[in-house]
């Protein structure tokens, strides 16, 4: 790829905003935090302040981005081309993807280990299926009045869909929606569930959704790339 094509393209707007992001002061960014998506990055920014309150050496991944330390990347479509795709910035990058289903779930595997033989770069994925399953039943009754039960493989957010939609006293069977329907209520439960939901999290619930401390684990990892 020519430099005009690369200073045109998506490497080059992210290099942009970076040194926007720098300011005056050309401070260096010290870590990329690479989510497949604008949800994901909310979930992260509530859940790493959540902890770091509770305990101040987990970061807080929010404070870090205002402090010009942290950039969020939403990466989009999950691609083994993509596993290179910011190394021309020379940054640290930790990557996070949602284990997902088979067989999207082994093109997740394949590029983390692709993300994971490259220096100063960590990819992770998510033991559960997505990142709101990390949720507590209790924050999503608090947030939406909705109590659900499920599993660590189920889609949540299509769950919460589902009955969100069948207490509308007029709404059609689920099934009867058309694709198009299905998604923007997937997609509007997808978003409170990163939010409103997310800031309905304590720490205690969080230990209880994950006793083995694999969200701890990935802000660790993340301050570790920063230098912190």
């Amino acid at each position: 790829m020519s430099s005009e094509r690369l200073a045109a393209g998506p490497i080059g707007r992210l290099a942009r905003a970076i040194r926007a992001v720098a300011g005056p002061s050309r401070q260096r960014v010290q870590v990329l935090v690479v989510l497949e998506g604008p949800n994901d990055i909310e979930f992260l920014r509530r859940i790493s302040a959540i902890l770091h309150r509770d305990d101040p050496t987990v970061p807080d991944l929010g404070d870090m981005e205002r402090q010009r330390s942290l950039v969020f990347v939403p990466a989009g479509s999950v691609e083994l081309s993509t596993a290179y795709r910011f190394a021309s910035l020379a940054l640290p990058e930790f990557h996070l993807l949602d284990r997902d289903v088979p067989p999207a779930t082994q093109t997740r595997e394949q590029l983390a280990a692709m993300i994971n033989s490259r220096p100063d770069c960590r990819a992770v994925i998510t033991a559960k299926r997505s990142m709101e399953s990390y949720l507590h039943v209790d924050a999503i009754l608090e947030a939406s009045g909705i109590s659900i039960a499920f599993s660590d493989d189920d889609s949540l957010p299509e769950l919460v869909a589902r009955q969100a939609n069948e207490r509308h006293e007029q709404a059609v069977c689920w099934e009867e929606l058309s694709m198009r329907a299905r998604k923007r209520l997937r997609y509007k439960a997808k978003k409170w569930l990163n939010t409103l939901a997310a800031d309905r999290m304590t720490p205690a619930r969080l230990a209880e959704r994950d006793p083995s401390g694999e969200l701890r684990s990935w802000l660790a990892t993340i301050a570790s790339l920063s230098g912190r």
